[in-house]
């Protein structure tokens, strides 16, 4: 008897979570096929080549692609670094019960629970007027070249955001080497560094691309960040310099969908800029995927 209810338990939770699976996917469909359905009548070479006009009801949104790919390369060239070296230090160097290290995951626990439109604030105040005045007062004075906002400081915030991604991601990566690499490693006469440099590392690399992958996601769709610290309304030329501002896709739909003076005429360049935002973030991601797979393989074959 208590067998026969123990299964009905199982087959009941195996069910619900089943159910709650088809519900989260069954919204995500319907999300993204409400998205294309008025999205994708808009999409021509014209709306992709050219940039908005007459108040953003006409035209297309070359200028937001351009700066929305130049803010994710450029965020995770400063995240990536950052993010395996913090890794590399808790797992690899520190003890258990460093307090640095416990600082260390203290602050990244943190910073994985802060809103984003405070890190947006953070990198005003820090990135922006800190930073950036103070290389303006030292190099440029009485000139505003660095203390405004712009696409490195608006990179640099992101990056600040999705560091606890990358950091958990590669200390799991980490954490998946197994021990008996490292012992062998050290019984050839290794040092520690060569260790991890050699044989630690690159069996890590599908983990830390991993993070790569999810810092990637979140950060072409966060808007709340680069608000205060480098997007703008419209400009009539692409970022050129690190400190030029730029023009972003989700930005450019926050701006549409709340600012437009015609809303009507702007739903379909709306839809047709999400329909973009989505593609574009798909790209990135399978991009890193197809590297991720490809030294999997490699990796596979070598062993």
């Amino acid at each position: 008897m208590s067998r026969s209810f123990s299964k009905i338990q199982g087959y009941t939770f195996s069910g619900l979570t089943l159910l709650a699976s088809l519900v989260i996917v069954a919204m995500l469909g319907v999300i993204v096929w409400n998205i294309f359905i008025n999205g994708y009548g808009t999409l021509s070479w014209g709306f992709f080549t050219r940039a908005p006009e007459q108040g953003m009801t006409a035209g297309g949104i070359f200028p937001a692609i351009f700066g929305t790919v130049a803010l994710v390369i450029l965020m995770t060239i400063a995240v990536v670094p950052l993010g395996v070296l913090t890794a590399v230090y808790l797992h690899e160097y520190a003890k258990p019960d460093s307090v640095i290290a416990r600082l260390v995951r203290a602050a990244v626990g943190n910073l994985a629970g802060v809103p984003s439109i405070v890190f947006g604030l953070f990198g005003l105040g820090f990135f922006v007027h800190f930073v950036g005045g103070g290389i303006d007062k030292l190099f440029y004075p009485g000139e505003v070249a660095w203390g405004q906002p712009a696409i490195i400081w608006a990179a640099l915030t992101l990056a600040v955001l999705t560091l606890p991604v990358v950091i958990v991601s590669t200390e799991e990566a980490l954490r998946a080497v197994p021990n008996e690499y490292r012992e062998a490693s050290y019984a050839l006469g290794g040092s520690k560094w060569l260790t991890i440099r050699k044989i630690v590392l690159p069996h890590s690399v599908p983990g830390i691309l991993t993070g790569a992958i999810l810092a990637v996601g979140r950060g072409a769709g966060e808007v709340a960040p680069i608000m205060f610290t480098g997007a703008a309304y419209f400009l009539p030329y692409l970022p050129s310099k690190l400190n030029d501002q730029f023009m972003e896709l989700g930005y450019h739909i926050f701006v549409m969908s709340t600012q437009s003076p015609d809303v009507e005429k702007t739903k379909p360049i709306l839809y047709g800029t999400v329909l973009v935002l989505l593609i574009l973030t798909f790209i990135l991601n399978l991009l890193a995927i197809l590297i991720r797979s490809k030294i999997r393989t490699a990796q596979r074959r070598a062993r």
